[in-house]
């Protein structure tokens, strides 16, 4: 029995502590591992814990092998087996080692959350192709799904009262950051006033995508229509033709150098590329850093849209905040809690409208760029474990969500409830 639940916890609940903690520097991970598998699993002790746990062990120091050995969060290794998401974040690389435990989202239990990890199983187009490659091949694909007419999945409203339970049902919290008492609050991040003015002139929201290269299970090399960058533009045809948008869509690799995959600093750079075309379009007020998790290779993030094998997605919020060094004064973020906010409300209606469709909204410990707007998002769509196929389908259901929040259907329809 203690066997069958440390196998269940390996892959259910344990997974993310493997590829988060373990990647700054190499150290400390393992007892954190064993601290959370003793912690939620009592049954777990004495000589058959202790085998069991070592086989455990001996599979996470293979994986671990391919991992950086202490180095920064910024930095990472630029193979095409192995890079990191968000952790290496782009952040100054002067980043103090986090430490922490998983706070697993009972409800997400088989959501394995792997942004800013080492993807091992990564498919990634070849490293070779070049800057002027990516960005000037852009094929928009075709709007795919209608919108959801109708609420499928009725939440509580009584769980917007209830800090534990609203953060269990919506949030995992990364081990090396932590929730703040109140900064969980349901009605207050439900009522934040999100809708956007319908008579500004130029663009109203931005897409672009730090990690550029980033692709799918059956990607071409090569080709920009099967990376992120395909999804940014099948996006942005649907916000435009179905909703009325004007949407810029920014192309620039900021993970290509010389053209080599290189993500050592790739939220650096595109810092004062976004900056730039913000203070060029002040009309913008929406941004989206259009990203792919990287998962375990035997997992496949996949729910079914309309009768479509449709890729999950994920909201990514970063807190400015991690356990060891508290808040980072280096990295402020004055809109940190529009942003939670911005995610809650999509999530909340994700969870009304596409009920299994967002895993959840997990919350890290730095900055990832979205300071530079309150209602900036940093959306995963799938993992490198799903098809080209099913990511796209994604982007119709998620642009549903983003119009309900921003036209504010989405507010009176919780205000109603």
């Amino acid at each position: 029995m203690a066997a069958a639940q440390a196998e269940e916890l390996s892959v259910d609940a344990v997974m993310p502590l493997l590829f988060y903690d373990g990647k700054e520097d190499g150290q400390g991970w393992m007892e954190n591992l064993l601290a959370a598998v003793r912690d939620q699993i009592p049954a777990l002790s004495g000589k058959q814990a202790g085998e069991e746990l070592a086989a455990e062990k001996g599979a996470v120091k293979q994986e671990s092998g391919k991992q950086e050995s202490g180095e920064p969060e910024s930095k990472e290794q630029e193979s095409g087996k192995t890079e990191s998401k968000k952790q290496e974040s782009g952040e100054p690389e002067n980043k103090e080692q986090e430490s922490g435990r998983q706070n697993v989202n009972p409800e997400s239990e088989n959501v394995q959350t792997e942004s800013d990890t080492t993807e091992s199983a990564e498919v990634e187009p070849s490293p070779s192709v070049s800057d002027e490659t990516v960005e000037n091949d852009s094929t928009p694909g075709e709007i795919l799904y209608p919108e959801a007419e109708t609420i499928r999945e009725a939440i509580s409203g009584d769980i917007l009262t209830e800090p534990q339970a609203l953060l269990n049902r919506f949030f995992v919290v990364d081990p090396n950051t932590s929730v703040l008492p109140g900064e969980i609050d349901g009605n207050m991040l439900l009522g934040k006033d999100l809708t956007m003015s319908e008579n500004a002139e130029g663009p109203q929201i931005l897409i672009y995508h730090t990690h550029s290269q980033e692709a799918f299970a059956d990607s071409r090399p090569g080709e920009m229509a099967d990376t992120v960058i395909g999804l940014g533009n099948d996006l942005q045809e649907i916000l435009e033709k179905q909703y009325g948008y004007e949407v810029l869509h920014i192309t620039e690799a900021f993970d290509m150098k010389e053209g080599y995959l290189e993500r050592s600093r790739a939220y650096n750079y595109a810092e004062p590329v976004i900056a730039a075309a913000l203070e060029e379009n002040p009309s913008v007020q929406v941004v989206i850093d259009l990203h792919r998790d990287g998962v375990n290779g035997s997992k496949r993030l996949v729910t079914e849209v309309n009768g479509k094998e449709t890729a999950q997605i994920m909201f990514f919020n970063g807190l400015s905040r991690t356990q060891e060094s508290g808040e980072l004064a280096s990295l402020p973020n004055p809109y940190r809690e529009e942003n939670l906010a911005f995610s809650f409300q999509m999530e909340y209606a994700a969870k009304q409208y596409y009920p299994g469709f967002s895993r959840c909204i997990y919350l890290k410990g730095y900055r990832y760029n979205l300071h530079l707007r309150p209602r900036s998002v940093l959306l995963e769509v799938g993992a490198q474990t799903n098809t080209v196929e099913e990511a796209k389908n994604a982007m119709g259901p998620f642009a549903d969500i983003l119009h309900k929040v921003l036209s504010g259907e989405s507010r009176n329809t919780a205000a109603d409830g």
